[in-house]
């Protein structure tokens, strides 16, 4: 399966003009053969340095199926323990970058026996030692979320492509233009760069831990709530939204529901499609230049728990957490929604940011002067009283065509996904704290931060 990306670029109908920058999504059990071919005599022939980069998980499950392409390419090898997008992570790859010091020679680790076997040629392993003498030209980033991420940074700090070799279907930032990272304890996102290519190989993905491949449903199912606070924020404010995006972002949503049963029997075609979805989510992003169409509520959720500002480290998936805030987020819409069906919901004047409430949790981390810089200015001075009284009747209808909050846990059951905080070590008294305070990790209007102005 091959995604034709050009489809994607060129004007819309919302009235801009979208622009793509990966140039080819290969989505197959030979996508491992074709990077190879790629890189011997195609489009990434041309790079003289190019460096793997993995951790020791993702190179065990990818370099066999991957063993040419391997041998090709010097390797930074990360260890999985405590390894993060955030700011230590980036410390560790200059660190590596710094120790490989002038680069790879690919001759010095290959037998001829080796290339014999592997069909590397000889002049492919002399282009290979002309590793040495300077910094890798091309990154090729060989694992899931936090690889990526790490990886699309190095890229763009350092102008160089790199190409996408997912080990796991679990996020749908792979074709992401921006990488998400905690910085030093502050949930950013940060600029980066998209692959120029993505290769991603069914013998490969299809093999990762169930719960890597859940934790990529999760995320798609998460569109349900971002979508409906990007059509609430359009009503109350006018913020620019793309239908067309939407739908894309529905077309995923719903390729997952359709595969979910072929993935718990292992189909090839399943994972295929649930891979399709999480990159035509990822090329959504793409399109409007930010994560708007795949990211708001149940996100921030996710975020704030990653930050450790209410709660201690939480060992879970980012597409687990991202299910739960899912949940957590349609059971508060659904209420405000029958709140207002029934008249019971009223504007009220906004009070401002919570300055006690945020230096009493952020400032103990060392955190408010950052999450004050980020909340200025306050998107909530987008909203004006009157138009959202307006706008109540049609803010209940985009939640009214929600699942129910049952709906979305069975779903989520399906898959083997996780949708209660008490699958993550967390307790439900968390849970009025984390609602209130989670509009604050992000920049971004929500219906969660708007009902601030709401009493029901």
């Amino acid at each position: 399966m091959n995604i034709e990306v050009n489809q994607f670029n060129g004007p819309c109908n919302c009235g801009r003009e979208h622009r793509i920058e990966v140039k080819d999504i290969m989505i197959s059990s030979r996508a491992a053969e074709a990077l190879y071919e790629s890189m011997k005599n195609g489009a990434l022939s041309g790079y003289r340095r190019p460096m793997i980069i993995c951790d020791e998980n993702t190179k065990a499950a990818a370099s066999g199926k991957l063993s040419k392409v391997w041998q090709l390419c010097a390797e930074l090898v990360l260890s999985p323990v405590n390894l993060h997008a955030d700011n230590h992570g980036v410390d560790r790859v200059h660190q590596a970058f710094g120790e490989m010091g002038a680069g790879a020679d690919i001759s010095g680790r290959e037998g001829a026996g080796f290339l014999e076997k592997t069909g590397v040629s000889r002049a492919d392993a002399g282009r290979q030692a002309g590793n040495a003498g300077g910094e890798p030209d091309l990154l090729l980033a060989v694992g899931s979320g936090t690889v990526h991420d790490l990886t699309r940074y190095i890229a763009h700090e350092k102008g160089i492509p790199f190409v996408s070799v997912p080990t796991a279907a679990s996020v749908d930032g792979f074709v992401s233009t921006v990488a998400a990272m905690t910085w030093f304890g502050m949930k950013k996102t940060l600029p980066a760069v998209a692959p120029a290519y993505v290769y991603a190989d069914t013998d490969i993905f299809s093999r990762a831990p169930w719960r890597l491949t859940a934790s990529g449903v999760s995320d798609l199912l998460g569109k349900y709530v971002a979508l409906a606070d990007w059509r609430i924020v359009h009503e109350v404010t006018g913020e620019y939204i793309c239908e067309r995006i939407c739908l894309m972002e529905e077309d995923a949503m719903e390729a997952v529901c359709q595969c979910m049963d072929g993935l718990k029997a292992g189909e090839a075609d399943a994972y295929e499609k649930l891979m399709y979805a999480l990159l035509l989510s990822g090329l959504a992003m793409q399109m409007i230049g930010n994560s708007r169409p795949a990211s708001c509520a149940e996100h921030h959720v996710s975020h704030l728990w990653e930050m450790e500002v209410i709660n201690d480290h939480v060992d879970a998936l980012h597409g687990e957490k991202v299910s739960i805030g899912t949940v957590l987020n349609i059971g508060l819409y659904k209420r405000i929604a029958a709140a207002i069906r029934a008249g019971k919901c009223r504007v009220k004047p906004y009070g401002g940011l919570e300055l006690e409430l945020l230096k009493q949790t952020f400032g103990t981390k060392g955190l408010y002067d950052a999450t004050m810089e980020e909340n200025t200015p306050d998107p909530m001075l987008q909203v004006d009283p009157e138009r959202l009284a307006e706008k109540l009747p049609r803010i209940a209808g985009i939640i009214e065509a929600l699942p129910s909050e049952q709906e979305i846990v069975e779903l989520l059951r399906r898959g083997d996904c996780v949708y209660d905080v008490k699958q993550i070590g967390l307790t439900e008294e968390i849970i009025p704290l984390t609602m209130r305070l989670s509009p604050y990790v992000r920049n971004r209007l929500s219906f969660n931060r708007i009902r601030k102005m709401l009493e029901y």
